[in-house]
């Protein structure tokens, strides 16, 4: 993969640990500015759930990441396209079930990233 790929796969991975952090330890103090969407007594109550899928956006940072120290080329290009089509399709059905700012902050970075890996 090309230094040029890395950093849009770099910035979606470190995105995603945002998320993680968001999701799983600032959901009740940070996530009401996040998700405005949401009423903010039903933080509380979903302090767990997001927690769930904090710990998901966590193993899509870390197959980001993994993609960045594979030495062959072609596999890296792989596991990076991989990764980034899982991101691509939770922004792609977050936008679709919660919120279209979703695609824009997954997706977008997600659809990046794609380009950069396979056309440099």
């Amino acid at each position: 993969m090309s230094w040029i790929a890395m950093i849009p796969v770099t910035l979606t991975a470190l995105l995603h640990v945002y998320i993680l952090w968001l999701e799983m330890f600032a959901w009740e103090s940070r996530g009401p500015a996040a998700f405005r969407s949401l009423p903010r007594d039903l933080f509380p109550q979903t302090k767990v759930l997001a927690a769930n899928q904090g710990l998901y956006n966590g193993f899509l940072a870390a197959g980001l990441f993994w993609s960045l120290v594979i030495s062959d080329a072609d596999w890296a290009r792989n596991v990076a396209s991989c990764f980034l089509l899982f991101v691509l399709v939770a922004g792609t059905y977050g936008a679709a079930t919660a919120s279209r700012r979703i695609f824009y902050v997954q997706g977008v970075p997600a659809l990046i990233g794609l380009a950069a890996v396979w056309l440099t």
